[in-house]
C-alpha cells in the first residue's frame, strides 16, 4: 500500500518550502532530512554570507555619515579610531537571523501542516516496489522529490585540503576577521564576501580565472562592479590561476600565477555542487549527465515518478529558483506531469555594492540571436532625482530590446538594483513591450523611477532612428501652423 502522494528528499530551505507546498493541497506528505536542524547545519549555513553583508553596509553608512552633515568626534579625525568590530557579537546577531528564517518553516510549523518529518540517511530501493528507505523504516509514495542541499564545488589546487580553507557556507567557524584574506574564484558570493571583508579592514585580494569577476553576467556591469571593489582596495588578479597553496609557519601562503601571496584565511567560492552520491539512484534508473541529474522540462528525472528540483540539473542554485521549480515540480508530482518550467524572465542579483541584477539575454546573448535588430539603450544613475538625493549615483540600467519593442533582456548595476530587476522580469514572462513600462506612471522620487526613464529614453533612441516618421510629424505640424495662419 502506498502511504503517501509525495516524499520530499530535503535538506535545504527548499525541500521544506516544497513540503509545505504539498501539505497546504491537503496532500499526504513525507519530509526525509539527513540530520536534525542546527544554526550550524548545511541547510541554513548559505544565508549567514547573506546577512554578514549588511554588516559592511552598515559600515559604509558609517564611513559616509560626514557627506550629509552628521558630524563623528571632532578628536577622532578617522572613522578606524572610533569605530571597532566585535566579531562574536556579529556571529550572533548573524545567528540570530539565520534562526528566525529557519523558523518560517521549522520541522515543528511542518508538522502542525500534517507533514511526516522524518531525520535520518536514505536511499531509494527498487524491489519490490519502488520506496526510499530510512532509518530501516520504508516510506512507499505515488512520487518523490529531490530537494537536497548543495555543498561548495572545491577546485583541485595542490595542497589546498592541507592549507585549510572556507566556503561561504562556513564563514561561521571564523573566530576573528582575518587580516589578510583570499577569495578563490569570482562567483557571486564571493564577490559579497569579498567586499564585505574589505569594508570591516581586511585586505583582500580576489583570484579570478577569467578576464572579469561575474563571468556569466553582462561584461559591462561586471567591469563597474570590479572597478567599485579595486576602488575600496580589493585586489583583483584576472586570468589567474592557483597553482598551488601550503601552510608555513601558521601562515597560508597561495601561488598564483607567478605570484606568491600570504594570507591568514582563504574562501573558496568557485560555485556549488548537488549531495547525490548516497541515495542509490543508479538502481532506480535514474540517470546523471556527469555529475548531474537528466530532467526534462516538467522536471521529472529519467525516472518518472521521480522529480527534482533546485541546481540539481547543474543550473543556478539561487533560493528563488529552486522555489519556483519546486511549485511546477509538486504540481506535477501530485496532480498530472503537465506543468513546465518556464525560464524565461527570471531575474538574479549579485549582493554587492553597488548591487548588479539581471535578467533575460545580455547584449552580447542578444547579438549573436537578432543581429542587427537589437536596440540598447544605457539610463544613468546621475540623471535619476532620488539617487541625487541619497548620493548613491554610480551606476546605470541597461535595457535590450528587439527594434519592435519586445524585452530581450535588462542588466542594473546601482543601488536597490535588486529590487529593480523584478518590474521588467514580469515585463518579459508576461510579453510586455517596452512602451508598457514607459508609460506605467512611478511614484517620485523613487529608484524605481530608472526603469521608465530608461524605457522611455529607448522608445525616444528608436523614434530618432525612424526617419519617415520623423519627416512624416515635421511635415505635419509645419502644415498645421500654416493652416492656422
Amino acid at each position: 500500500m502506498i502511504d503517501y502522494d509525495v516524499v520530499i528528499i530535503g535538506g535545504s530551505p527548499t525541500g521544506r518550502y516544497a513540503a509545505a507546498k504539498a501539505a497546504q493541497q491537503q496532500a499526504r506528505v513525507a519530509l526525509v532530512e539527513p540530520q536534525k536542524p542546527t544554526i550550524s547545519s548545511p541547510c541554513w549555513r548559505s544565508v549567514q554570507s547573506t546577512a554578514l553583508f549588511s554588516v559592511g553596509q552598515v559600515v559604509r553608512q558609517i564611513e559616509r555619515s560626514p557627506q550629509f552633515g552628521i558630524q563623528t568626534l571632532s578628536d577622532y579625525p578617522n572613522l578606524d579610531q572610533i569605530l571597532s568590530l566585535n566579531w562574536q557579537q556579529t556571529q550572533q546577531w548573524v545567528e540570530a537571523v539565520v534562526s528566525n528564517l529557519e523558523e518560517q518553516h521549522s520541522p515543528a510549523l511542518l508538522a502542525a501542516l500534517g507533514v511526516d518529518v522524518v531525520f535520518g540517511q536514505g536511499e531509494f530501493v527498487s524491489q519490490p516496489h519502488l520506496a526510499f528507505v530510512v532509518n530501516q523504516r520504508t516510506l512507499r509514495s505515488r512520487t518523490y522529490l529531490l530537494a537536497t542541499g548543495s555543498q561548495a564545488k572545491i577546485p583541485e589546487i595542490e595542497g589546498l585540503l592541507f592549507t585549510g580553507f572556507l566556503t561561504p557556507e562556513t564563514i561561521h567557524k571564523l573566530h576573528q576577521v582575518p587580516e589578510h584574506l583570499a577569495v578563490i574564484g569570482g562567483d557571486p558570493s564571493g564577490t559579497a564576501l569579498a567586499q564585505m571583508f574589505g569594508r570591516l579592514g581586511s585586505k583582500v585580494t580576489m583570484i579570478v580565472k577569467n578576464n572579469h569577476i561575474l563571468a556569466k553576467e553582462d561584461a559591462e556591469a561586471a567591469a563597474l562592479v570590479q572597478a567599485k571593489l579595486e576602488s575600496v582596495g580589493i585586489r583583483i588578479l584576472t586570468q589567474t590561476e592557483v597553482i598551488q597553496t601550503q601552510q608555513i609557519q601558521g601562515k597560508k601562503w597561495i601561488q598564483a600565477g607567478n605570484k606568491a601571496l600570504e594570507v591568514d584565511e582563504i574562501i573558496v567560492a568557485a560555485g556549488q555542487q548537488p549531495q547525490l552520491d548516497s541515495f542509490n539512484l543508479d538502481a532506480v534508473g535514474v540517470a546523471f549527465n556527469r555529475q548531474y541529474l537528466r530532467l526534462n522540462d516538467k522536471l521529472q528525472t529519467t525516472h518518472s515518478r521521480i522529480y527534482a528540483c533546485g541546481n540539481l540539473s547543474g543550473g543556478y542554485s539561487d533560493p528563488h529558483l529552486a522555489n519556483y521549480e519546486a511549485t511546477i515540480a509538486i504540481k506535477n508530482a501530485l496532480y498530472f506531469p503537465v506543468f513546465k518550467v518556464n525560464y524565461q524572465g527570471i531575474p538574479w542579483a549579485t549582493f554587492s555594492e553597488p548591487q548588479l541584477a539581471s535578467v533575460g539575454l545580455t547584449e552580447t546573448q542578444a547579438q549573436r540571436r537578432y543581429g542587427d535588430q537589437i536596440r540598447v539603450y544605457r539610463e544613468y544613475f546621475k540623471h535619476l532625482p532620488k539617487a541625487i538625493i541619497e548620493d548613491e549615483m554610480v551606476g546605470f540600467f541597461k535595457l535590450i530590446g528587439h527594434q519592435n519593442g519586445q524585452i530581450l533582456g535588462a542588466s542594473i548595476v546601482g543601488v536597490q538594483a535588486s529590487e529593480m530587476i523584478n518590474i521588467i522580469a514580469l515585463a518579459i514572462r508576461q510579453g510586455l513591450k517596452i512602451n508598457a513600462i514607459a508609460e506605467l506612471p512611478q511614484i517620485w522620487p523613487t529608484f524605481s523611477q530608472m526603469s521608465q526613464q530608461t524605457a522611455m529614453a529607448w522608445l525616444q533612441q528608436q523614434r530618432r532612428c525612424n526617419t519617415l516618421l520623423i519627416d512624416w510629424i515635421e511635415n505635419l505640424f509645419h502644415w498645421r501652423r500654416s493652416w492656422l495662419s
